[in-house]
């Protein structure tokens, strides 16, 4: 019976699945970065001999683009230690931030609607002539029993 690795490794080597070789050769580089810049970087790809870097973060953005000098070397480095990431080199490098990486670190959205107890009581004295202020403050008398309950 043959292991779950080699048809996997059968199946990438198909002309129709040479996506799948390149998205191993970026995992790699992903795994080249520190694990600062592994939780910072979203996805990469390579168009055009210009490596394109999308991050989870804009602040992450102005950092990388400090570095883009080892950016680049990381990758002349896997071109030269790993022949299956060969074809891939780059010149330029384009940081930008990707709106639409999900958060995986976020868990269950957490409910975060206040409930306050009434602070405020009814035992107060309306000493107003006019019946139009009396009504309100009844109102208020009201609504104040209403949110004790």
């Amino acid at each position: 019976m043959k292991k779950a690795h080699t048809i996997l490794s059968h199946i990438s080597s198909l002309p129709q699945f040479k996506v799948l070789k390149k998205q191993e050769c970026y995992q790699k580089y992903i795994k080249l970065l520190s694990p600062k810049w592994q939780k910072a970087v979203a996805f990469i790809y390579i168009k055009d001999d210009t490596l394109f870097i999308a991050v989870t973060h804009p602040g992450f953005k102005m950092e990388l683009n400090y570095n883009r000098d080892l950016l680049i070397s990381l990758l002349t480095q896997l071109n030269n230690y790993d022949n299956n990431c060969k074809e891939f080199k780059a010149s330029k490098v384009a940081i930008f931030h990707s709106k639409y990486h999900p958060i995986k670190d976020k868990e269950e959205e957490i409910n975060t609607v206040p409930y306050y107890d009434e602070l405020a009581s009814v035992n107060f004295k309306i000493d107003s002539k006019d019946n139009q202020i009396r009504e309100k403050f009844e109102q208020i008398k009201e609504s104040i029993s209403c949110n004790q309950q």
